[in-house]
């Protein structure tokens, strides 16, 4: 155990009051000279939320001083919730009065309110120990002698103020970046100044250069970086070929999108007998190219994930690590880490499993489309085409099956929400929106994948290895039971609803239960909203989502950064046996702040991703100003009722624009009613409308009912 876990067990198992500097070196036998040096690991502890000093310079655990450690996430309307580091803690509710100048995803110690009044426990901000926001994104409201920066993002509650020194020849309306120079405390707003002009308010890409900034993530890489990418050699070393098991002779293919450049997983299935499979998923061994510590891993770590946004990708490694030698390219040598899977068919069962470090040669990349083809529409060119690897691709659709029913029977939860592929000309504006299928292709790889990450996490966990897991905690029971109350509108209800305590598989019941019902895509939603986050932790408390025990992200070491760490664990575990004392210290020591990083820049692109395709959304339905659509109204709110599209548009009915009654908002049934006619407009009701405005710029889109015109 490293000095600093040592000292953080101390004071949480063993120390019974907060101690001094004195009293903690003592107990630790520190010598004197030695004394400065560990002050310093204390102040580090101290710097990043993991002890507390008090007024009186006494050091303890932040638990013991009713205090909690964990990032803030703001709400629009102002108010937020600190997301505690330990995912088996609840959500704490802040009021904007008690943020006491922390702002979206700062990382906090918060301390718990002595008389809460609400569902949750409601806590202040007592210590801010990192920043998130030192660059932010937004549009500049200029009065000459200052200005102040409106952010974009609308978690970001609070305007810049900007002085007329710090202004940089920035105008009005101008879509600028500001880099924070005064932190904001109680009743002040922070202060900036101008380091970049992206151009006017609502010109043409704008928008998505303002998208890019607010993520602090550069397009391009360092030099450094760059030059550290391109000196990688191509050639694969006979000895790292001689270690590792030859899977060349095996028959394997990629199966991804249309538009994918990178290849970062392929598959393989063998008959091992009548009754018997083994599945192959054989992953690109980025870890070998990538070491710990380089600089390589440290711009992989800092972005946390690659990004994908409408007209471009924001990568996590370079173009020569990505596209090139980490991209299982058909007929190209290629190392990998691959999982075997050995199954029983009949009753279905997995049996056995290896993992290993293996050298690869892809057959085919295939596209999800022509796998459709082949096995679903039985198309005759495309299996002429792929005539020696169709008894696979058989096989694999009826594993694909065994699979699926094993989920079914676990419980776990599976939304249809439909994604939405925009389709760009050559100038960048959106001209369709088209609806992305995910079927049996999509399905397959998915399952496999599930099936790989499993076991992988299985290993790691029986071997007592410290670990990055994605967990997915139970919903609130507070939550759940306001959803079941809610679906009971509908004639609906859920196993353990009353209490709160559900299982997933009650979950799915519901969702097999309105699949193909006008109120399907309400309750799909409204129970997204009771459940939690996934996240990633070094704490294992099992998927909910999923229904599973143990879970990790391993399959994507291209794209995300905790697959790649955990595929340097899970290699380390299989050519060793175990991990090293010190390396066992130096993980536990690292894992948690990594795990915390990735979840934060998981969020980051997560919310990217969705902006991008928003603000094209809503450009592509400029072009349709005056014209009528049917859709299903996926939100009700005082001031009116969201409708969603067949194309997944989303846009406003103003409660002001029902004319022939005046309405009335009923939360517990989530309706606008009408005083006079009892006319009712509620989630999950089909409407036409006509669009009225599309603000690209406000990423606004606003629509009247057909009929009240």
């Amino acid at each position: 155990m490293s000095a600093r876990l040592e000292i953080k067990e101390f004071l949480k198992e063993e120390a019974t009051k907060p101690l001094s500097v004195e009293d903690i070196a003592e107990e630790f036998n520190v010598p004197r000279h030695q004394r400065q040096e560990f002050e310093k690991v204390l102040d580090s502890l101290v710097k990043e939320g993991f002890l507390y000093r008090s007024s009186r310079n006494l050091y303890g655990i932040p638990e013991k001083f009713n205090m909690i450690r964990g990032r803030v996430e703001r709400n629009p309307k102002g108010f937020a919730f600190l997301i505690p580091d330990n995912p088996e803690k609840e959500d704490v509710f802040i009021s904007s009065d008690n943020l006491n100048g922390a702002m979206n995803n700062d990382k906090v110690l918060a301390r718990f309110l002595p008389h809460s009044h609400g569902e949750k426990e409601e806590g202040e901000v007592v210590e801010i120990v990192d920043r998130a926001n030192d660059h932010i994104v937004g549009v500049l409201d200029n009065y000459k002698r200052y200005g102040f920066v409106i952010p974009d993002n609308q978690r970001i509650n609070t305007d810049v103020f900007v002085p007329q020194e710090a202004l940089k020849g920035a105008e009005d309306g101008d879509k600028v970046v500001v880099e924070i120079t005064r932190w904001p405390e109680r009743n002040r707003n922070p202060e900036g100044r101008i380091v970049e002009i992206l151009g006017k308010k609502g010109e043409s890409g704008v928008d998505l250069e303002a998208l890019i900034r607010q993520l602090e993530l550069p397009q391009e890489f360092p030099a450094e970086v760059k030059h550290r990418a391109e000196e990688l050699s191509g050639e694969i070393p006979s000895e790292e070929i001689e270690r590792r098991k030859d899977c060349r002779d095996l028959t394997l293919f990629t199966i991804d999108p249309d538009e994918a450049k990178d290849f970062d997983d392929a598959v393989s299935v063998e008959r091992l007998g009548d009754n018997s499979v083994r599945l192959g998923v054989h992953i690109a061994d980025v870890s070998h190219y990538v070491k710990e510590g380089s600089v390589l891993d440290e711009e992989a770590y800092q972005r946390g994930t690659s990004i994908y946004l409408v007209d471009r990708v924001i990568p996590m490694l370079p173009e020569r690590l990505s596209n090139d030698l980490c991209s299982l390219r058909p007929r190209e040598d290629r190392l990998a880490l691959s999982v075997f899977l050995d199954y029983q068919l009949d009753p279905f069962e997995l049996e056995d499993y290896e993992i290993e470090e293996t050298i690869i040669n892809s057959n085919y990349r295939l596209t999800y489309d022509e796998v459709r083809d082949i096995i679903k529409d039985d198309d005759e060119d495309k299996k002429q085409e792929y005539s020696d690897i169709l008894d696979d691709l058989n096989l694999m659709a009826r594993l694909r099956e065994k699979l699926l029913s094993g989920r079914r029977l676990r419980g776990t939860i599976e939304f249809e929400f439909p994604e939405v592929k925009v389709i760009l000309d050559d100038q960048g504006r959106a001209v369709d929106l088209q609806k992305r299928q995910h079927g049996m292709p999509e399905e397959m790889i998915e399952v496999f994948m599930i099936a790989a990450n499993r076991v992988v996490a299985e290993e790691a966990y029986w071997r007592e290895a410290p670990f990055i897991y994605r967990v997915h905690d139970t919903p609130d029971a507070d939550s759940i039971k306001q959803f079941n109350e809610f679906i009971h509108n509908f004639g609906y209800h859920i196993k353990g609803g009353e209490s709160g305590d559900v299982h997933p598989g009650a979950l799915q019941e519901l969702l097999d239960e309105v699949s193909g019902k006008d109120a399907e895509n309400v309750i799909e939603t409204m129970m997204l909203r009771s459940m939690k986050k996934a996240i990633y932790s070094p704490v294992n408390i099992g998927h909910f989502g999923l229904s599973l025990d143990c879970y990790c992200h391993f399959t994507s070491p291209i794209r995300r950064y905790p697959d790649l760490i955990v595929h340097r664990i899970i290699k380390e575990l299989a050519n060793q046996g175990r991990l090293e004392k010190n390396r066992r210290r130096q993980l536990e020591d690292e894992l948690p702040a990594v795990a915390d990083h990735c979840s934060v820049q998981e969020r980051k692109a997560l919310n990217a991703e969705r902006d991008s395709v928003d603000l094209k959304r809503i450009e592509y339905m400029e072009q349709h100003i005056g014209n009528k659509f049917t859709g299903i109204i996926n939100g009700v709110t005082g001031f009116g009722f969201f409708v969603q599209l067949d194309n997944t548009a989303e846009g406003l009915v103003h409660v002001e624009d029902l004319t022939d009654d005046y309405y009335q908002y009923h939360e517990d049934l989530q309706a606008l009613i009408g005083e006079r006619t009892k006319k009712t407009f509620r989630l999950g009701d089909t409407v036409e409308v006509r669009v009225i405005r599309a603000n690209v710029e406000e990423r606004e889109l606003d629509f009247v009912l057909a009929d009240m015109e």
